[in-house]
């Protein structure tokens, strides 16, 4: 690969401007095993390598840019999940995450359950034979048509999240001669993200029925009274990208009075509750998420603790990670193009790729790491922006990371924790072509979503 000079940026910053850290990391070459797949590993020459296979193969045969998932991490972090929780519990993987055909084959074989808020999530999963029994569906405004599917094939729960949804399921139920099994999603006035939570009086959002002013008691009467639906619990969700369960905790003691209130009211004890998901995980080495077990006990202490205090039966808890499972399992590899420094600020290092596939650092500001994964190097570090290829200036894909200063064209560098959204929000933005899914174990790599082609765009467009 070319070793083109260019002028150079920065090299060390005492204050690095808008990222985490405050000094470069003592060796560039070392990859933080917090952020990257546990089949990740920098081999002898140098080189990265996934289940066993260097990053600069995979980009000649699958292209940049890409995503390669971890598929034995993929598979053991579903199990950690389920083994956490036990038989007693549900876990609901948030198919919204990533969703594919051999996701969902790898779901069913590890024992989980699957999260869909789509006609099309819930059509893939159909494909391949997930049983409907194991499906929730959840959405603010389904369709007529997506609630009669779902009613007919009968899925394991719907969840229902507005008064006219409650009608329009238990209407649609009784047509078919069918009792759906619902859930109610409350919005429990407590909004989590990251290391922090907010307690409200309100719930200033458009998901869910409201807890403060009554509206979740008056929807529990109402579904309570219509033959179409059998309501079994109350679901809540507060937030995403959470390490603390301080937010969790209020949550469940809202949630769990709640089903006290229903109690005394109709004599009715709900035997679920379904606390979302949301957890965490490491974007950047100063992200420290809980393991699936810490998580699973303070959740059910918590439930367990509010029962009893209330003197309701502890109900059967849900729990839906889909970003806590398939995040970490992938990174997404870029051909570096263009290297710009700007004198005294820092080095803009473009990419093949850009915000058509990962367009969480333009939405949400999210912040991610980055690394030289084709060769080591020993220059000093030097600060970069990661940006695409796109026609806007938020074309962001790493806002702040340190690089080493001798990159250049040609040189692979790679994303990690992009499994989760990355692809799942993905666009064809100038036209751009969305990426591949690879699959990686044990030495093979499959293609589980193929890369778009011209073809592709051309089909589509009927004019």
């Amino acid at each position: 690969m070319s070793r083109s000079a260019h002028p150079a940026g920065p090299r060390h910053a005492d204050v690095y401007p808008e990222g985490h850290y405050t000094a470069p990391p003592a060796d560039l070459n070392v990859l933080d095993e917090k952020v990257w797949a546990r089949a990740v590993r920098r081999n002898s020459d140098g080189v990265v390598t996934v289940g066993g296979i260097e990053v600069s193969r995979l980009a000649e045969e699958f292209g940049t840019p890409a995503y390669f998932l971890d598929e034995s991490d993929f598979r053991a972090r579903c199990r950690a999940w389920a083994d956490a929780f036990g038989p007693d519990a549900d876990v609901f993987y948030a198919g919204k995450a990533f969703l594919s055909r051999a996701v969902v084959r790898w779901l069913m074989e590890e024992g989980l359950n699957l999260d869909v808020c789509s006609g099309g999530e819930l059509t893939t999963a159909l494909d391949v034979g997930m049983p409907p029994e194991r499906i929730a569906f959840h959405g603010n405004n389904k369709s007529t048509d997506e609630i009669e599917r779902a009613v007919r094939l009968g899925v394991g729960r719907i969840v229902l999240d507005s008064f006219q949804e409650i009608v329009r399921v238990a209407h649609i139920a009784q047509s078919m001669g069918k009792r759906q099994r619902v859930q109610i999603r409350v919005t429990v006035g407590v909004e989590a993200h990251t290391h922090e939570f907010i307690a409200t009086a309100h719930e200033d959002q458009k998901f869910g029925i409201g807890l403060a002013g009554g509206e979740a008691a008056e929807a529990v009467r109402r579904a309570l009274k219509l033959d179409g639906i059998e309501l079994v619990g109350i679901h809540s969700h507060i937030g995403s990208q959470i390490f603390d369960m301080a937010g969790f905790e209020v949550s469940a003691r809202r949630v769990v009075q709640l089903l006290a209130d229903v109690r005394d009211e109709h004599g009715v004890e709900l035997p679920e509750i379904d606390l979302g998901g949301g957890l965490g995980i490491a974007y950047t080495s100063e992200d420290d998420p809980a393991e699936p077990h810490e998580i699973a006990k303070a959740l059910n202490e918590i439930v367990t603790r509010e029962c009893e205090a209330h003197g309701v039966a502890t109900p059967r808890i849900s729990v839906e990670p889909g970003r806590a499972i398939v995040g970490p399992t992938a990174f997404t590899l870029y051909e570096v193009g263009t290297i710009k420094p700007l004198e005294g600020l820092r080095t803009y290092v473009s990419v093949d790729g850009g915000m058509s596939d990962n367009i969480r650092t333009a939405l949400y500001d999210a912040e991610y790491s980055v690394a030289l994964v084709s060769r080591t190097s020993d220059a000093e570090p030097m600060l970069s922006r990661v940006v695409g290829k796109h026609c806007e200036s938020g074309d962001i894909v790493v806002k702040d990371a340190f690089l080493p200063a001798d990159l250049a064209p040609g040189d692979l560098i790679a994303v990690p924790a992009t499994g989760a959204y990355c692809r799942s929000m993905a666009s064809n933005y100038n036209h751009s072509l969305r990426p591949p899914v690879v699959a990686v174990n044990d030495g093979e790599a499959r293609v589980i979503v193929r890369r778009e082609t011209e073809e592709d765009l051309l089909r589509l467009d009927v004019g």
